[in-house]
């Protein structure tokens, strides 16, 4: 193997390393596994870098010009974010999901890898070298962004769950024979302290106090509300990055096409995502569309955003298509 190949051998490995340990973590919340994933994380982000840079340097075109160079920096960019964010909020507990997208994506791109062809001529500007890193940087953020939002769902479904299992055994309760009894035991029964109760899911807490582990261990997660700011947060870094790299996308667009905007296929589809993702930011302002709504429309944004990557990319006809 040469060394590009031996360096993407080396950052596969070390995100399925870093997956595994931290997928370990998030189970069993032990820190020996967080700590034995994280040097895995940080060692295949760096290693992808270096090998982006090795293409540079080896073949003197730029490497961001095909589908496995964008994929390539998409994978990076998602451990990169996720470890920046992880650093400052902890969360190291949804690193497995982030890893293993990283070295899915990789690998997927290694079947686009084209060797070192140079770029077709409409893609020979230095815009090349701006427009890309933003947008791609962007998707990555959305991804990591998706992720803490499909942990809220996780945690904000089970915590109903368990509330509504809990009204159904009360009623079952109250329909036998010392139901009343019962009801009227608990009534005159001294009220548990508010401050057992101490997150925004009360359910769960309670399942784990009697007992379940399951309650318990999703009770381990943030609490909603902050993984609710996490996705905002989040996508807060991912917005301005694509509003720049559709802007300039457009002059790009200018000087290769002669108009800002063709209303190509790709086009489209980003200033679609981009809709969606400034509804997020605009809905989250208001009270009755955080939490819940807001995750939804959290992953429906990076399900749009992967339409506009691979789906228009890959299978529609356009400006932007990579098919062969």
């Amino acid at each position: 193997m040469n060394t590009d190949q031996i360096l993407i051998v080396i950052a596969i490995s070390a995100y399925i390393a870093s997956a595994l340990a931290l997928f370990t973590y998030f189970l069993s919340r032990e820190n020996v596994a967080k700590l034995a994933g994280i040097p895995f994380a940080f060692l295949g982000c760096i290693t992808q870098f270096v090998e982006l840079g090795y293409r540079y340097e080896s073949s003197k075109i730029w490497p961001l010009t095909n589908l496995y160079g964008s994929l390539s920096l998409f994978a990076a960019m998602s451990v990169a974010i996720f470890i920046g964010f992880a650093l400052r909020y902890d969360l190291w507990f949804i690193g497995g999901f982030v890893q293993a997208l990283a070295a899915i994506f990789l690998a997927y791109g290694l079947t686009w890898n084209e060797g070192y062809l140079p770029a077709v001529p409409a893609l020979q500007s230095y815009w090349i070298k701006v427009h890309v890193p933003l947008v791609v940087s962007s998707y990555a953020a959305f991804m990591v962004a998706c992720v803490t939002s499909v942990v809220y769902l996780i945690k904000y479904y089970a915590e109903q769950n368990v509330g509504r299992s809990s009204m159904v055994r009360l009623r079952t309760a109250a329909a036998g024979p010392a139901g009343a009894a019962g009801l009227q035991m608990q009534a005159l029964a001294p009220p548990r302290p508010r401050s057992i109760i101490v997150g925004d899911a009360p359910n769960l807490e309670r399942a784990a106090a009697g007992g379940s582990a399951l309650a318990g261990w999703l009770a381990s997660f943030p609490s909603l509300a902050k993984l609710d700011i996490m996705t905002y947060r989040i996508i807060s870094v991912g917005l301005p990055l694509l509003t720049v790299g559709i802007i300039t996308g457009a002059w790009w667009a200018k000087e290769a096409w002669g108009a800002y905007w063709q209303w190509d296929p790709k086009e489209t589809a980003a200033l679609f995502s981009w809709t969606v993702y400034a509804l997020y930011m605009h809905l989250h302002t208001r009270n009755a569309w955080r939490g819940l709504r807001s995750a939804w429309l959290s992953v429906a944004g990076f399900i749009s955003i992967m339409f506009c990557y691979l789906g228009v990319n890959i299978w529609i006809s356009g400006l932007h298509s990579y098919k062969m």
